[in-house]
């Protein structure tokens, strides 16, 4: 049984390991992706499998990747360039990640400047109401709807600022712990050189 050949970063003994199993390094990346090396993006499933993993891990204990390649890597400059290859891309996404959330508390506060305007609209309209109610049933119907629509269009605005941004914060999160972990490679050794005589 050959000795399999390591190649990559130390993997220190508190890591939550992350392991995966592929029969070649380039399986690991979007083989559609035309950008170089070190800026391509990693295959959807492989990501998907990579995060899922992280997710099941405790927060506070770092991770590490460690990729298991039944083919030998062609040099160890590639080996290294795939680890750090797999970081920059959870960094992109931890910068996408931000923007999202970004944009989507921008959207919050628009969205609540024109619930609240609304809603102070709609509330003086019911006010102005108010003194017909006695009169005309129909005023009193008309008011009591105003007061709920004022309520109802602060529900969007509330939901962003209070929910929504959550989730996008606990993903840019685990992108950031995800850039920064070790990647391991282990592999078969490369076969021998042979010299062949004249």
């Amino acid at each position: 049984m050959t000795t399999p050949t390591f190649y990559g970063d130390e993997i220190p003994l508190e890591s939550h390991l992350i392991e995966i199993r592929i029969r070649k390094l380039d399986q690991m990346f979007d083989s559609r992706d035309p950008s170089p090396f070190l800026a391509q993006d990693l295959d959807d499933d492989a990501q998907q499998y990579v995060v899922a993993s992280a997710q099941e891990f405790s927060r506070r204990l770092p991770l590490a990747l460690v990729i298991h390649v039944n083919e030998p890597v062609d040099s160890p400059e590639k080996a290294r360039d795939a680890g750090e290859a797999i970081r920059e891309h959870f960094k992109r996404q931890s910068g996408f990640t931000s923007l999202r959330l970004k944009e989507l508390l921008h959207d919050g506060w628009i969205s609540l400047a024109i619930g609240l305007a609304f809603l102070t609209a709609a509330l003086t309209a019911a006010s102005a109401l108010g003194k017909w109610a006695d009169v005309w049933h129909w005023a009193a119907i008309f008011r009591e709807g105003l007061v709920i629509c004022g309520w109802v269009a602060m529900w969007r605005p509330l939901q962003l600022l209070l929910y929504d941004w959550w989730p996008i914060l606990d993903d840019r999160r685990l992108f950031d712990r995800l850039s920064r972990m070790p990647v391991r490679i282990v592999c078969p050794p490369p076969p021998p050189v042979t010299l062949r005589r004249e």
